[in-house]
């Protein structure tokens, strides 16, 4: 049985993109993006384990410590993230 998330690849607002490394598969994505998602303010969450890449829409007007973000990514296994740019 296959997992898929449905993602609108549109969304615009406010993003903050962290670097993931220690992912191996797309259960390691999915896994990341629901600790995300978590996180008041955090409107979606989209990591590509291919490019290592964790992309976090957030909600208009909204602040969103960068720091909890990377815990979310620690809560969700054996991860590091760090903010890109």
């Amino acid at each position: 049985m296959a997992l898929f998330r449905r993602k609108n690849d549109t969304e615009t607002g406010p993003q903050v993109i962290l670097k993931v490394e220690g992912m191996h598969c797309s259960s390691c994505g999915l896994s990341i993006d629901d600790e995300l998602e978590e996180i008041p303010g955090v409107r979606s969450a989209r990591t590509d384990v291919r490019s290592g890449h964790s992309t976090i829409r957030l909600e208009e007007d909204t602040a969103v410590d960068t720091d909890a973000l990377v815990a979310a990514v620690r809560r969700a296994g054996d991860y590091t993230a760090q903010p890109v740019g």
